[in-house]
């Protein structure tokens, strides 16, 4: 990072704005920050850090706390950064929390701490980051920058009375610093990721362990050993119940085959009894297909005269039909004859009609004559009404402009009034985004600290779950202890009564060494074994185990407990008497200020469009203006035209009678005669038609009638005949009349019936006859068996053999249960010793990763302190160079005590002494020197490293005035190398030979009106 520009408004000593402009010091400059005590050169460094951060250099003053007492009211406290990050620039705005005075009244307001980051285009664009939450400015800077505020202290500032931090932090401080400067969090990554595969992998592990024992309990066992036997002792009664269920099959199968041959016997029996029963019933039907059989022979006889009845039917009917065409016949010549008399009256006043014709016609020739002067009369009258309309429309469009005109000047002389409100609620519009902002900042403080004091009270809460548990887990291990040692103190008391179990007479005793045992030792109590010993001791182990797991869980609880206390103190703090209100109320005070900038967009939005509706109107008012003093001229020429076309209607008028004068009562009067002249040709013609077809029809019914009666003649003939003849074929077939015949025909349908119905009964009987002579054979010999004995007994081999079967299942079920379970126990082992050989890859990676082996040192800790070795080796060119060669700093590798993080820690060979010591035994002024070697190494390293951080800039705040004269040569001497590798040094102190040596200077101005910044170049 490289600081280009610093603007200051009542911060710290300076009362007005000041600028600091670090490009006019040259590309890589090393300059001096002079001035007297109290002048500010160190808040020259503050500023850059609270712009940042919202932090000061020394961290010991709040941003709030920096406003200058010399500044006037108006002036807000403020500070403006802007600096490269490579070829990227970018200006933040920081403003602390402060009292201002009000902009309107009297008395003092609290301006709420607010924040914007812009990022700048190569052509000078600002492109808005952060818009004015300050949580959120820190949080981009320190993603642009890599580093947060206490880092950056201690790599880019070294600040007045802090250079030795980084130089004495520890190796927690130092590996999060590090991380962050050399981006090393891939490492870490790698870490967990380790660190959970191989709990994942451990906890497959327990879960196919757990599945395992479910397995054996589902079958009700408890080993593998308990499954193979149980298998064994099953394969002989399993086998046995196969041999019976067989057997039961088979006596079944036989059992089932007497029975159904004696139904079948059973069946012929009934069908015997069946056929007897259908015998007796074919003979009573038997005079019924006699009767039917002399029918049949009847109907055929009839049949045969059928066609002769047909032929005397027909020409009966014949005459008949000519009888009733000869009275047709006659009817139609009486009418005919008549309706010609009737004509020839109407003929004889055709004359009259005609006269009335010619009269009608002349009439109709006199209308059309007037037909085209009445037509001038109407196109005339046409336009007088056109122009009357006309006339009135451009007095009512005059009368409409004029409105429209009035209406206008109304809406704007309305408009005019809402200027002034509007404009006085307009200029409220960056006050309430300001209030705003400061409420939604509250708000979410508000919320942070609830959110807080709830994580608190469930912390305190699990805290005294935890403490109970602990007391819990504390009696229990007391017991498992107290027992433990009781059966210890029973075994060890058993020892000799367990020596004289072994004693035989005449055997020596391994005590005394006597042959005799008059009083061999014995127990009163029972001896434990040593399994419940090792089972007594593994059960105190497990509950120390499990309470020192709970003493780490409350100390863990307890610290997170008062961590949580404090975060809700500080946000307690930050939101003040807001505290004592409610969520609810806060959020109404953030809707009615979000109304009121609503209220102001909308006042700023509407004065805009009301401003350039203004200019509309103004526009449009004069078109208006212009648009009715032509409405008016027009009016005037439509007056004239109207009146002359009136005269000229009122002269056509007198040559047109009254009745005539509209084009529709004469098209009127000319229809009427139209339709009285077509009536009158058409009644004419009508008549003459008529009488001519009257005579047609005349003769043609005279005609007719002759015909007809000569038919009938013939007709009668005919019949006579075909009478006789019928007559003698009836006598002949034996027929008494014509009735009997046709009583006797049949249709083909009922002849048919008939003879199914003969044939059916001749075959059923046929049928019958054979199938009853088949089963009186075949039953002479045989008796009806007995079915429910037969059907008893099958049942009960039956039960026999679903009792043998069911036997079979149970057992075949358990035998199938035992082997899939003993199947799934195979494949369970095989894939846990899978997962037990990839834990014992992952999991020695894991252990190696995050330092449970060896030294205790993670992979993220191995590769920093391979670069902190790399950072140390450049620093300790530096550092011989600034001691003459006394010192050189090195990594610390012993392992530290306890669970202390290690391998970052430093030491300091001393060349003098030839010792390695803590770098805490350094002097004031030689730990100067190491601390600034240490911040130029790092520096140096940094940036050789691809993807590490641009370290260009370093401020160094006094630490010069504790080196010689030597020292201080030879430290400025090492600055000026690094300006000329391209970085800038800003130095603070109060040295006089400082001065003299570095030319370039920003000098601070001490006066009684607040300080002042100039820069002075060589």
């Amino acid at each position: 990072m490289r600081p280009l520009t610093l603007e200051m408004c009542a911060f710290g000593p300076f009362a007005s704005t000041q600028v600091t402009d670090f490009t006019a010091l040259g590309s890589n400059p090393l300059f001096l920050i002079n001035g007297p005590t109290g002048a500010g050169k160190t808040s020259l460094l503050d500023a850059i850090c609270f712009a940042l951060y919202g932090k000061t250099t020394g961290d010991e003053r709040e941003g709030s706390q920096m406003r200058c007492d010399l500044a006037p009211d108006s002036l807000l406290t403020e500070v403006t950064f802007s600096f490269a990050l490579g070829d990227k620039q970018y200006r933040i705005r920081r403003v602390p929390e402060q009292q201002r005075a009000k902009k309107s009244g009297d008395g003092y307001t609290v301006q709420k701490p607010e924040a914007q980051l812009y990022y700048i285009d190569s052509d000078g664009t600002e492109h808005l980051l952060v818009a004015s939450k300050v949580s959120e400015a820190t949080a981009e800077i320190e993603t642009l920058t890599g580093l947060d505020a206490d880092q950056f202290r201690q790599v880019m500032v070294l600040p007045q009375g802090k250079f030795r931090e980084l130089l004495m932090a520890d190796s927690k401080d130092r590996e999060k610093i590090f991380s962050q400067l050399f981006q090393t969090q891939i490492y870490r990554k790698i870490e967990d990721k380790l660190k959970f595969q191989a709990s994942a992998i451990k906890a497959e592990v327990r879960d196919h362990r757990n599945k395992r024992d479910g397995m054996l309990a589902n079958i009700g066992l408890g080993s593998d050993e308990q499954l193979a036997q149980e298998l064994t002792e099953l394969e002989p009664k399993l086998n046995d119940a196969a041999a019976l269920k067989q057997q039961s099959q088979q006596a079944l199968i036989e059992a089932n085959k007497q029975f159904e041959s004696a139904k079948l016997l059973n069946s012929d029996f009934a069908a015997l009894d069946t056929l007897k029963q259908t015998a007796v019933l074919l003979d009573d039907k038997k005079p019924i297909i006699t009767q039917q059989q002399a029918k049949l022979a009847s109907g055929q006889q009839a049949l045969q005269l059928k066609p002769v009845l047909d032929v005397s039917l027909a020409r009966s009917a014949e005459v008949a039909q000519a009888q009733s065409a000869c009275v047709n016949a006659q009817a139609a010549k009486a009418q005919s004859t008549q309706a010609l008399a009737q004509s020839q009256a109407k003929v004889d006043a055709l004359p009259e009609q005609e006269q009335k014709l010619q009269s009608a016609q002349n009439e109709l020739q006199q209308l059309n004559q007037l037909l085209p002067q009445l037509q001038g009369l109407d196109a005339l009258q046409h336009q007088v009404n056109q122009a009357s309309v006309q006339l009135e429309q451009a007095k009512q469009k005059g009368i409409n402009e004029k409105a429209l005109l009035q209406a206008l000047q109304a809406q704007k002389q309305q408009a005019e009034l809402q200027l002034p409100q509007l404009e006085l609620l307009a200029a409220e519009q960056v006050n309430a985004q300001q209030a705003l902002s400061t409420q939604t900042d509250l708000i979410e403080r508000y919320q942070l600290w609830q959110q807080a004091s709830l994580d608190a009270s469930r912390t305190e809460q699990a805290l005294a779950e935890a403490k109970e548990k602990g007391g819990q887990l504390r009696n229990q291990f007391t017991e498992a202890q107290t027992q433990h040692r009781q059966l210890q103190l029973i075994w060890h008391r058993g020892q000799a009564a367990s020596l004289a179990l072994q004693l035989s007479p005449g055997s020596p005793c391994p005590v005394c060494g006597s042959g005799e045992h008059p009083h061999p030792a014995q127990s009163a109590e029972t001896l434990p074994t040593e399994e419940l010993l090792q089972q007594a001791q593994q059960t105190e182990e497990l509950a120390n185990e499990a309470l020192n797991q709970a003493r780490a869980e409350y100390s863990s609880l307890n610290t997170k407990y008062q961590e949580q206390l404090k975060r809700s103190a500080e946000l307690l703090q930050k939101i003040g008497d807001a505290s004592q209100q409610s969520l609810e109320n806060l959020q109404s005070q953030l809707q009615l200020l979000q109304q009121q900038l609503k209220q102001a967009n909308d006042a700023a939005k509407q004065l805009t469009q009301i401003r350039g509706q203004l200019q509309e109107w103004q526009t449009k008012e004069r078109a208006l203006q212009t648009q009715l003093e032509t409405e008016r001229e027009h009016f005037s020429e439509q007056q004239s035209k109207l009146a002359e076309l009136q005269g000229q209607l009122k002269h056509a008028l007198a040559a047109i009678p009254d009745q005539y004068r509209s084009v529709d009562a004469l098209n009127g009067a000319i229809t009427h005669v139209n339709a009285q002249i077509a009536a009158l040709q058409s009644t004419i013609n009508s008549t003459r038609q008529h009488h001519s077809q009257a005579a047609e029809l005349d003769a043609a019914n005279t005609s007719a009638l002759t015909a007809t009666e000569a038919s009938l003649t013939q007709a009668t003939a005919h019949s006579d005949a075909a009478l006789t003849e019928l007559t003698q074929q009836l006598l002949s077939a034996g027929f008494s009349d014509q009735q009997a015949l046709t009583q006797a025909l049949l249709s083909q349908d009922e002849l048919k019936a008939i003879t199914d119905e003969i044939s059916h009964y001749q075959q059923a009987c046929t049928a019958n006859d054979t199938r009853l002579t088949a089963l009186n054979e075949k039953l002479a010999e045989q008796v009806k068996p007995e079915l429910a004995g037969l059907e008893s007994k099958l049942n009960n081999i039956q039960s026999q053999q679903q009792a043998a079967d069911n036997q079979w299942q149970t057992l075949q079920g358990r035998v199938t249960q035992l082997t899939q379970t003993q199947k799934l126990l195979k494949e369970a082992d095989a894939k846990a010793k899978k997962l037990e050989d990839e834990y014992a890859v992952i999991g020695t990676l894991s252990d190696v990763a995050n330092g449970q082996t060896g030294n205790k040192i993670s992979l993220q800790r191995f590769v920093l302190s391979v670069l902190l070795d790399d950072v140390l080796l450049e620093a300790s060119h530096r550092l011989q160079l600034m001691s003459k060669g006394r010192y050189r700093l090195q990594r610390k590798e012993e392992r530290a005590k306890g669970n202390k993080a290690s391998g970052l820690e430093l030491e300091v060979e001393d060349a003098y002494t030839s010792k390695v010591r803590p770098v805490a035994t350094l002097s004031g002024g030689e730990s100067f020197m190491a601390a600034l070697s240490m911040a130029l190494g790092l520096s140096d390293v940094v940036q050789a490293y691809a993807g590490g951080i641009k370290l260009d800039t370093l401020f160094i705040d006094e630490g010069f005035g504790s080196l010689d004269q030597d020292s201080l040569d030879l430290a400025v001497r090492t600055l000026m190398d690094l300006q000329s590798s391209g970085r800038m040094i800003g130095v603070i102190s109060h040295v006089s030979e400082m001065k003299e040596q570095i030319g370039t200077r920003i000098d601070i101005n001490k006066t009684a009106n607040g300080s002042e910044v100039s820069i002075t170049l060589p």
